[in-house]
């Protein structure tokens, strides 16, 4: 795993030196991404320099260092990632004539793209990838991005040169960084608890799509008439809703005994390609059923037993450490426990600015650094179970909105009962009730599943939260859309997931916490053909009247009793409700005072001042639409102040 950035500027502007120092401060501030190796390449003539840090985990030889030329001389690559069928690609690729220096995935990547042209390269590749190509030919700089979003690339317009990294810490070393925020991903991150793509924190730098590539040439940003950063549109190469569209009109015709041996074939394929790498390799596991069944398919291709890691908490509810250890001793992994305190876990809140970038609010942030941590002591590849409750339908809030949008429907003039109590909060006199009110007369008046599921899934609305008249760009990224032929409310809840919540929030937060210690983290269930295979299959196949995941649980049982992990689901957080009315108070109090929220002026202070009192006397549980607000001050009071 590795850490890229590069920029674009005028031919005749700036000097070798100009160019590589200022690509070498951009590539070096990412250096927990990559810290065995660091390249530049630069061409002054057509203003281009590329920086790369690298994390050595295939061909750790000087073979696999980059920016890497291509053979015939005429593409130029930096890459973050693993391609995971790279030894096919390269036997492929030698039939047709090339060769090999070393092993590396990277160099069967450039010779591919040299060999295949880009396109039919991406539709080849099994993996997780950002990279950024030059054509030294063409004059023209690609970047791409892999199908699911698991690895991030941010790009944007720093002054008049054109930019690219892999956080967007890569872009504060370049001197025509400016850093000015804009207010519409403000309101973005007030509501989601994460700004989605392709939105970044900063007004003129933005993130690439998942599956799409951007290709931008020094004629079209120097040769006059050029718009900003808004007339680059990303193109997709593949889409998620042609998948879901071409999965639901030709399901899988066998049998759900028959799925569940498709879906073992392929998940045991994805497991053993991500067992690749020169370094010593384990996994997260947690007890639940998604990082039970990767341990369980990987132990059973391993003649060793494999390393596996688990955080426990002292607070029971929150203690999954007993599942996990149980189903570990069941499969024979090697497996490190570690039970962290609050005060260590309160320890981290203070370094989450630097490690997110951007404001990012979901709380399991913190134990899935501790769990990084921890695994980083013995390995430095971890497979993951990430994917599961997207493509499965995991996630109760699948069945709690559905039991609420069955009850609403039967509520005769509904629309005429929001509006009565849409008045009483507008004429009513006492305050105490208002907020729930008005918030029941809202979800009333939803007009669909789909919006109703946007309405509660939302932390605070931008009109409620934001000082000034913001435009919130959730509508425009599909949140209260229904997916092209979807009918069930359940199927539509997780298409939006999977587009959105999945790349923006869980795997930026996975790769974000596991990068931060140079740990590289892979996620077999979000391998494409199980992606695909998992949106042809029959609702049925996927959950029942209760709950989902149906057809992974069948299969988990195939290696693990039932007993083991049949058990509500307990998710991976900390109670920061009970810490901000304790020992999180004082600097929870700092951030949220008069004084720190008028700084910028962005947010509604008056609101915020009183959602915080009634959070802090009892009154109400404001945990997760307040760790928002405290994740943007806090980012805010690191980066700007």
């Amino acid at each position: 795993m590795c850490g890229i950035a590069g920029f674009i500027t005028t031919a005749e502007s700036e000097t070798a030196e100009y160019l590589t120092h200022t690509v070498g401060e951009m590539a070096q501030v990412q250096v927990h991404r990559g810290p065995d190796d660091q390249g530049t390449w630069c061409d002054v003539k057509a203003g281009v320099a590329l920086g790369h840090r690298r994390l050595s985990i295939i061909d750790l030889s000087e073979q696999g260092h980059q920016p890497m030329l291509s053979s015939c001389g005429r593409f130029v690559l930096v890459y973050n990632g693993e391609i995971y069928n790279c030894n096919d690609l390269r036997e492929e690729l030698k039939k047709e004539g090339r060769r090999f220096r070393g092993h590396s995935d990277t160099e069967v990547l450039v010779e591919a793209i040299s060999c295949w042209g880009l396109w039919k390269t991406l539709s080849r590749l099994q993996g997780m990838f950002a990279f950024a190509v030059w054509n030294r030919l063409e004059r023209t700089l690609t970047l791409a991005r892999d199908r699911v979003g698991i690895k991030p690339l941010y790009y944007g317009m720093l002054g008049k040169q054109f930019a690219f990294a892999s956080e967007l810490k890569g872009m504060k070393p370049h001197p025509e960084f400016r850093g000015e925020i804009a207010p519409s991903s403000v309101a973005l991150l007030m509501r989601h608890c994460y700004i989605p793509a392709p939105y970044s924190i900063y007004h003129n730098i933005r993130k690439l799509p998942p599956g799409t590539i951007l290709e931008i040439s020094s004629d079209q940003l120097f040769g006059g008439g050029f718009q900003g950063i808004g007339s680059i549109v990303p193109t997709p190469y593949w889409q998620l809703d042609e998948i879901i569209c071409q999965g639901q009109s030709r399901q899988f015709a066998g049998s759900f005994d028959e799925a569940v041996d498709e879906l073992d074939r392929l998940l045991s394929d994805a497991v053993k390609a991500r067992m690749l790498g020169d370094v010593p390799l384990g996994a997260f596991l947690s007890g639940g059923i998604d990082s039970s069944l990767i341990v369980a398919i990987m132990q059973k291709q391993s003649s060793l037993p494999m390393k596996t890691f688990t955080i426990g908490f002292s607070e029971y509810d929150y203690d999954e450490s007993p599942y996990a250890r149980k189903i570990s001793e069941h499969i024979g992994t090697d497996h490190t426990e570690l039970c962290v305190m609050p005060g260590e876990t309160q320890g981290v809140i203070p370094q989450l600015p630097e490690l997110y970038d951007e404001p990012f609010a979901d709380m399991s942030q913190i134990p899935t650094y501790l769990v990084s941590r921890l695994a980083r002591r013995e390995v430095t590849v971890c497979l993951s179970g990430d994917g599961g409750d997207e493509l499965f339908g995991g996630y109760h809030r699948y069945f709690h909105i559905r039991n609420i949008w069955k009850k609403l429907r039967r509520i005769p003039a509904r629309r005429a009962i929001s509006a009565i109590m849409k008045w009483y909060v507008k004429n009513s006199p006492w305050d105490l009730r208002k907020q729930g009110i008005a918030r029941y007369a809202k979800i009333l008046e939803m007009p669909d599943a789909i919006a109703l599921y946007a309405e509660l899934n939302r932390h605070w609305s931008t009109a409620e939260i934001m000082a000034g008249d913001v435009f919130d760009p959730s509508d425009e990224l599909g949140y209260g859309e229904a997916r092209a032929g979807l009918n069930d409310p359940l199927l539509n809840w997780m298409a939006l997931d999977t587009a959105t919540y999945l790349p923006d929030d869980i795997l930026t937060k996975i790769d974000r916490a596991s990068m931060a210690v140079s740990l590289e983290s892979r996620v077999p269930l979000l391998d494409h053909r199980i992606v695909e295979f998992a949106w042809s299959l029959p609702s049925p196949y996927r959950f029942d009247d209760s709950q989902g995941k149906r057809i992974l649980r069948s299969l988990l049982k195939k290696y693990i009793p039932a007993a083991l992990f049949e058990r509500p689901k307990v998710g991976f957080g900390i109670p920061i409700g009970e810490w901000l009315r304790g020992s999180l108070e004082d600097w929870a109090e700092s951030l949220l005072s008069e004084k720190s929220l008028n700084e910028h002026g962005l947010l509604n202070t008056k609101l915020i001042r009183t959602r915080w009192e009634e959070h802090s006397t009892l009154q109400a549980d404001w945990q997760y639409p307040l760790w928002d607000v405290l994740m943007f001050q806090a980012w805010y009071e690191a980066n700007c102040s």
